[in-house]
């Protein structure tokens, strides 16, 4: 299943939240509530909302000190806020313009109209953050020439000098271990501006009819080993003759595994459980993969598909962030939500229809 926008309902009189959420859910919205100005700023951390629906009168702190909380936050910033109040006046709405709502509904308002600018306003944040998406991609390969360019012939230099360096150093010299140091360093460094080249330059380069189960299957054959050394538990659940999808089955392959292993590296606690599925929703086939890791807070869910990204559970690497360019090379989409302490789940979804 596709999924479903998260409204964040914000209002002090029960009778109104409940008929929104009635409304909204009708129309294949998720939706939390919150009922007064503090209770918002918490639900927002906690529920990370696609829009918010505002009410301007309100205990504790009233909708425009909570928009403008909102607007300062870096975290909630880029998040659609739909004002809702009693009060009509020219000035209030300008007031509540002016400190970063998105849009202004005077109360009572007709649902037609209110469902209207929620479409509106979710239409526009998708495509600010396609935007973001395609922007993010140029800078990948700007940055990639320029790593290319301006390290790697150095860093060449630098492991050659030190292997020699190495080399002549007499036995049982105390700079031996500096110069091993060295040389692993530069290796390491070596790698990965391999990886970032080969991110650049990997293409899909054969086009075939592929069962998605048997691709899921063959990535898991990967980490046999690390499943039993590790004592992970794998739980399949594969929809039952899928349709085929159009793919690169190779690279596909490198974009569950690269899923797969981080999965297994975020994973350090007695219980550990990889969980990965299949399905089709909506003319997609959607493929889950869920673990029992550390999770990832919310602050830093969107950047791990960034090159280098590092966090406490991942390394800086590119793996997450070549799996998103195989992904979208597909014509597909990939999303992923986690919670600190209970573990992440990333999903990928692939269309049915040869492009």
């Amino acid at each position: 299943m596709d999924k479903k926008s998260r409204i964040l309902i914000v209002d002090d009189t029960v009778d109104t939240v409940e008929l929104l959420k009635k409304r909204l859910r009708s129309e294949g919205y998720d939706t939390a509530e919150a009922y007064d100005g503090e209770e918002c700023l918490r639900q927002v951390d906690a529920y990370n909302p696609d829009l918010i629906l505002l009410d301007v009168m309100m205990p504790k702190l009233n909708g425009y000190e909570v928009c403008e909380r909102l607007k300062a936050d870096e975290n909630s910033r880029y998040i659609p806020v739909l004002m809702l109040t009693a009060k009509s006046e020219v000035e209030n709405k300008v007031k509540g313009l002016d400190i970063g709502a998105d849009d202004y509904l005077a109360k009572p308002f007709d649902y037609k109209e209110l469902s209207a600018r929620v479409r509106s306003l979710l239409t526009i944040k998708t495509a600010h953050e396609k935007l973001a998406e395609e922007e993010k991609s140029e800078a990948l390969d700007h940055m990639i020439d320029e790593v290319a360019h301006e390290i790697r012939n150095p860093l060449v230099s630098i492991g050659g000098f030190a292997r020699r360096v190495y080399k002549n150093l007499p036995h049982g010299d105390a700079n031996k271990k500096y110069m091993e140091m060295i040389i692993e360093d530069v290796a390491r460094l070596e790698t990965m501006i391999k990886q970032l080249i080969e991110l650049k330059t990997a293409d899909i380069s054969f086009m075939e009819p592929v069962n998605i189960n048997n691709v899921i299957i063959d990535a898991l054959k990967m980490f046999d080993q690390d499943f039993e050394e590790k004592a992970i538990d794998v739980e399949t659940e594969l929809s039952d003759n899928p349709p085929l999808v159009y793919a690169d089955k190779e690279q596909l392959k490198k974009a569950i595994s690269n899923l797969v292993k981080n999965s297994i590296e975020a994973m350090t606690t007695d219980t550990k459980i990889l969980k990965i599925a299949s399905s089709i929703s909506n003319g997609r086939v959607e493929i889950q993969i869920s673990d029992t890791g550390k999770g990832i807070s919310r602050d830093k869910l969107k950047n791990i598909f960034d090159p280098l990204f590092t966090s406490k559970i991942y390394g800086p690497g590119i793996g997450l962030t070549f799996t998103l360019k195989i992904i979208q090379d597909h014509r597909g989409t990939i999303s992923v939500e986690s919670e600190p302490g209970k573990g992440t789940t990333f999903t990928i979804r692939l269309p049915m229809k040869k492009p």
